[in-house]
């Protein structure tokens, strides 16, 4: 089946997301968690919290690509010190200004298309084993995520011992620390 990912799709999606008690939702495209390429819808509100993993499996390098918002990208050492972060988005503003009808993107110098309030940069390739969260920046954030399957649930050495888990008492001043970090360094 086709499937396209349009307005709809994305406001959709969206709104499961701002239903849902985490405040995020998937749509897969992939038929089954055991498929060997997972690619899949990411919706995310300001207020979900993704605890800071890793993926050890040498397969399991993950890509990001935002399609709608800004998302915030957190690296960690292995003792939990952000080391790297990125703000992600789309693009905003005028960045078709002067591009002739019909002509779409032919012509529009690179930095034309990366200038605005979205992000200096559209996504980003993880490594495995890179620490790392994701953080939504603007309400109805979404991003096209990619990375080899087959689902398999995060194993304890997967999860940061050094931030809190989803849910439990510190989560929430952790997000706003973490939200605080990316709003400092990347202004």
């Amino acid at each position: 089946m086709i499937t396209l990912i349009d307005a709809r799709l994305l406001d959709e999606v969206c709104a499961e997301a701002a239903a849902s008690p985490r405040r995020r939702k998937h749509r897969n495209f992939h038929a089954y968690d055991g498929h060997p390429a997972h690619r899949l819808l990411n919706a995310m509100q300001p207020d979900s919290y993704i605890p800071p993993h890793r993926h050890l499996d040498p397969n399991k390098d993950e890509t990001f690509v935002v399609l709608r918002g800004s998302l915030g990208l957190i690296i960690f050492d292995d003792a939990g010190n952000p080391v790297k972060t990125a703000r992600l988005g789309v693009p905003q503003g005028d960045f078709l200004r002067g591009v002739p009808q019909g002509d779409f993107l032919r012509g529009v110098p690179q930095g034309d298309f990366l200038r605005g309030a979205g992000g200096s940069a559209l996504g980003v390739d993880i490594p495995h084993g890179t620490w790392h969260t994701a953080v939504a920046l603007e309400a109805d954030t979404v991003f096209l995520e990619a990375k080899a399957g087959p689902y398999l649930p995060l194993t304890a050495a997967e999860r940061a011992p050094w931030a809190p888990a989803e849910n439990s008492a510190g989560a929430a001043s952790y997000l706003e620390s973490l939200r605080a970090r990316l709003v400092q360094e990347t202004m």
